[in-house]
């Protein structure tokens, strides 16, 4: 499986990526974008299993890169993990089409528990 990791911090990228294989999900590749633009462009030329993406990033946001990749009609699995996760960001995350919104900080359990439903170990 495929999964795309987008985050404006290349430390929450790799810590995501570290939280990933401590939660069993090691045996996926991996791919990051630093935003919502460079991640629109490489899920235009090759297609993640699953995207897991930061809310406020530069350029582009998660919920901007939501809704191009839904307005473009990529069907692809899409997730929130981001610092702020206000009832009403869950709606709009929910309304928008995201599977889920994992808060920040997160633990590998929390991690394994919001991504098992979605992804294989």
């Amino acid at each position: 499986m495929k999964i795309m990791i987008v985050d404006d911090s290349k430390a929450m990228r790799q810590i995501i990526r570290r939280s990933l294989r401590q939660a069993g999900f090691e045996n996926h590749d991996y791919t990051e974008a630093a935003n919502g633009i460079e991640a629109l462009a490489a899920i235009e030329a090759d297609s993640p299993d699953l995207v897991l993406s930061d809310w406020n990033m530069p350029d582009m946001s998660g919920i901007e890169l939501l809704g191009a990749l839904m307005a473009a009609g990529k069907n692809v699995r899409f997730g929130f993990i981001t610092s702020e996760s206000s009832a009403s960001m869950r709606s709009t995350a929910a309304d928008a089409g995201a599977l889920f919104l994992l808060a920040k900080p997160f633990t590998p359990d929390t991690l394994r528990e919001t991504l098992a439903p979605f992804i294989p170990a």
